[in-house]
Order: C-alpha cells, then sequence, then structure tokens
C-alpha cells in the first residue's frame, strides 16, 4: 500500500520523549476499514507509535497524513476531531465517574451528546446499558475496557486506535475483547492496534508490522506473518 492509498500514512518517523529518541524511520499504513496490529517485543517503540499519530510524543522527523491531510505534530484535541479517537492502556476511564458519564465525556467536543451513538455503544455492549448509573471504577477489567472502547467511538471514529487492549484481562476474557474489536471493524470502523499477545493479534488482523528496536522489521498479512518461519522464532516463541 502506498502513503496515497492511505487512510493513515506514516512515513520515516523520527519520535520519542524530549531528548529519548525512540523511533527511527518508520513507516506504517492503515486503510480505509482496515485491520492492522502492531507486534514486536517489550521495548520495541509499538505504543509510541500509536502515541505519536495522536500527538502525544517529540516528534523528530518524518510525516504523518490522515485522510489526505498533514496531522503531524498536531495536539490530540486537534488530532481528535479529524476522526481518530485512541484507548491508551492505563488510565484509560474516569473511575469515580458513572458509566454513562465516562461514556458522555466522549463526546465531549460536541454541543450535547448524540443519542443514536449512546444507543450504538450499548448495542455493541449490552453490559453497560444495564450498568451505565455504576460507577465505573468498581466494574471488573474487561467491563472497564469496554467502557474505554465505548467512550472512544462515541465520536464515530473513522480511525480506532487500541493500545494493549487485552493487558490486564482474565485470559477467559481475552477472546471475547477480541471479538468485540472484530465486531467494531466489521461494522466499518478502522483498527490500529498494538498488542502484547501477538499470535492472537496476528490471526485476526489484515496486516501487520514487526517491529523491534523503534525500527520496522517485518510487514505483512497477519497470516503470512504467522507463517513466517523467522518472524515465528524471532517474535512469536517458536
Amino acid at each position: 500500500m502506498t502513503g496515497n492509498d492511505a487512510l493513515l500514512s506514516v512515513e520515516d518517523l523520527d519520535a520519542g520523549y524530549d531528548d529519548l529518541q525512540v523511533l527511527f524511520g518508520v513507516d506504517l499504513a492503515v486503510a480505509d476499514g482496515e485491520y492492522v496490529a502492531i507486534v514486536g517485543p517489550n521495548g520495541a517503540g509499538k505504543s509510541t507509535v500509536m502515541k505519536s499519530v495522536f500527538g502525544l510524543t517529540t516528534l523528530m522527523g518524518g510525516r504523518v497524513t490522515f485522510g489526505g491531510d498533514d496531522i503531524t505534530g498536531l495536539p490530540p484535541e486537534q488530532v481528535i476531531t479529524r476522526g481518530i479517537s485512541y484507548v491508551p492502556q492505563n488510565e484509560n476511564i474516569f473511575p469515580g465517574l458513572s458509566v454513562l458519564e465516562n461514556l458522555e465525556m466522549g463526546a465531549y467536543i460536541l454541543d450535547e451528546v448524540p443519542e443514536e451513538r449512546l444507543e450504538a455503544v450499548f448495542e455493541r455492549f449490552p453490559v453497560l446499558r444495564e450498568r451505565q448509573s455504576q460507577r465505573a471504577g468498581s466494574l471488573s477489567g474487561g467491563q472497564q475496557q469496554m467502557v474505554a472502547m465505548g467512550r472512544a467511538l462515541m465520536l464515530d471514529p473513522d480511525l480506532l486506535l487500541l493500545d494493549e487492549p487485552s493487558a490486564g484481562l482474565a485470559p477467559d476474557l481475552v477472546d471475547d475483547m477480541f471479538d468485540r474489536i472484530d465486531g467494531i471493524n466489521d461494522a466499518g470502523t478502522a483498527v490500529l492496534m498494538v498488542e502484547q499477545n501477538a499470535k492472537e493479534a496476528l490471526r485476526r488482523c489484515d496486516r501487520g508490522y514487526v517491529l523491534a528496536q523503534g525500527r520496522n522489521r517485518h510487514v505483512d498479512e497477519g497470516s503470512a506473518l504467522l507463517a513466517d518461519e523467522d518472524v515465528r522464532r524471532d517474535f512469536l516463541g517458536g
């Protein structure tokens, strides 16, 4: 895929935090409606790619475009208005607010909460409708992750960024979380996901990127990466 064909295009990206450079010439693209996973060892720079798209890092070189517009270095409050929503790995809910209040916060840039979007979130995550008045911090880990994703969907984004969505979930909840992400993508939202469960992410995604030491190492269809002996040996544990 060329940058011209992509919904999101990251080209030759150098980025990090203050003076610490983490990414070195990273390239990445996501097509409209595509499901893309970024995998690799700890410290590879996976989350830094996602944070760079959302304006949360120090950019040192390269270019980020979305929908054909240059968004390089835009702050998060401007990126979100372009049609990108982001679910960080940690501190991704307001624990002292109710489930409903958390979801309404997802539409904070609008004059009023769109009822049809709230209804769409409740249809996707029925347990949130049942618990909408409950304090979000009292929910299980899996339900809190649903709140975080539901809030990110309140603006009906074209691209959903997910940072380690299965982290901290009980093993029996991981498949359910991946199924829900599949459903979001099947409904037309492009997904860019960083995920520690590399094998499961590559099984489900359209394309995958393998990063190591802040650089691109492999890119291919998820199934092809799973079948690649070098990738399996070096990054997937055989």
